[in-house]
């Protein structure tokens, strides 16, 4: 424990000493004191002082609930009480917490799916979503604030998570999303005594505010078209009916998958992606020379300039590595979009670099995992992450609002 919380701890316990003594008369103390006889008998008597300060405050909040409710809710009043164990430090409590009839109440004390009277579920859930793994939680928890926990406590606590995944992969969406860049990244899950690899889809939306916004994330064995499917189908259905450009890698039947859902879409398959499966074909000593001439295709000022620099290319290098001009080629139809746009959107659409640094954040939690137990510690550790990198998505991305008035331009929305 740092130097910084035991003073505050200290100062807090010398206030409430203060309090106590100026209120609970000296026999009553000496009274109470004889019935203790050692640890046990001491452990005992906090946990019942807890239990009726914890259930008087919260009785407290619930009187300032009811008077203080809007007018409409003036028929608003008690609805018996609901049952809680809560974990502390000197062991478990079992409260009664008040309710009210229109189900309104929130205590503050101890808030919805708290399992805990201390920061120590705040504590589990931080290191939860930097990708620890429970046992290492635990030891962390033990040396931070000299107290174990099970690895069971430790898995309920961040169980408390698992609705909050479900309410926001269902949640509404935003019926346009001008840009959305869809990948995966792939990850170990141990599934019927073994381990394999399973791939997270996720798409990320720009919305027409310019912001970022995760829209979901999906597990499957393997990457492939037709469950990029089914995501654009729920993504469809929860609300988002136009997608003016995607940005993907150049899966075979992706740009199919997409057009099926939304016909007017332009596809654009991420360059980063084209010319890193080009280079794979190259070995060390050209891998410079070739990406520098692969550059002369994708930042060509029109379309008819990268042709006539892809078929320098050709003339160069297909003696020794032709699977990489006609890679391009084969997928020319959905290279070629960029060039339909100024730079302003070019910068936006040349590459999924937006989605590549979620994924490198993603990548830094997965690794410290190395291997997920099932599919829920996924979508906990990954939600848990998300939620801090939201955290950094305050601004649209770099002129956002020039690109924003071509594409509504060009896509017939003025």
């Amino acid at each position: 424990m740092s130097a910084n919380n035991k003073k505050n701890r200290t100062q807090k316990f010398n206030k409430f000493h203060e309090i106590l003594s100026s209120i609970i008369p000296a026999d009553l103390i000496d009274s109470i004191s004889t019935h203790v006889k050692d640890q046990h008998d001491l452990q005992d008597l906090v946990t019942i002082l807890k239990k009726r300060v914890v259930e008087s405050a919260l009785n407290g909040e619930m009187n300032h609930h009811l008077n203080t409710a809007p007018d409409d809710s003036e028929h608003n009043y008690r609805n018996g009480y609901s049952n809680k164990m809560l974990n502390t430090e000197t062991g478990v409590v079992n409260i009664n917490i008040p309710r009210d009839r229109n189900a309104e109440f929130e205590p503050i004390l101890v808030k919805k799916h708290a399992r805990r009277l201390d920061n120590i579920d705040d504590a589990v859930l931080a290191l939860y979503a930097r990708g620890m793994s429970v046992r290492d939680i635990k030891g962390t928890i033990l040396e931070l604030y000299q107290q174990e926990l099970s690895e069971d406590l430790i898995s309920n606590i961040t169980d408390i998570v698992t609705e909050d995944v479900k309410e926001w992969q269902s949640r509404p969406l935003e019926s346009c999303y001008p840009i959305v860049y869809f990948d995966c990244i792939m990850i170990k899950v141990h599934e019927n005594k073994s381990i394999i690899n399973k791939a997270v889809y996720l798409a990320l939306g720009i919305k027409t505010d310019g912001c970022k916004e995760l829209l979901g994330m999906w597990i499957s064995q393997s990457e492939g078209s037709k469950f990029w499917l089914n995501v654009l189908t729920e993504i469809n259905n929860r609300g988002v009916k136009d997608i003016f450009i995607s940005c993907c890698d150049g899966l075979t039947g992706f740009p199919d998958a997409i057009n099926s859902i939304y016909p007017s879409c332009d596809v654009q398959l991420c360059v980063v992606h084209m010319v890193r499966n080009s280079l794979s074909y190259v070995p060390y000593k050209d891998k410079k020379l070739v990406a520098t001439d692969l550059k002369t295709i994708y930042n060509a000022d029109t379309e008819d300039i990268a042709l006539q620099n892809l078929e320098l290319f050709c003339e160069k290098w297909d003696t020794k590595y032709p699977a990489i001009s006609r890679s391009w080629y084969k997928h020319w139809d959905n290279v070629n979009k960029i060039f339909n746009y100024t730079s302003s959107i070019r910068k936006v659409i040349y590459t999924t670099n937006a989605i590549e640094s979620l994924n490198m954040t993603i990548r830094k939690v997965t690794k410290n995992k190395r291997v997920f137990p099932n599919d829920a510690s996924v979508f906990k550790t990954l939600y848990l992450a998300l939620q801090n990198i939201e955290k950094r998505w305050t601004m649209p991305i770099r002129e956002w609002s020039q690109a924003y008035q071509q594409l509504l331009i060009k896509f017939g929305k003025i």
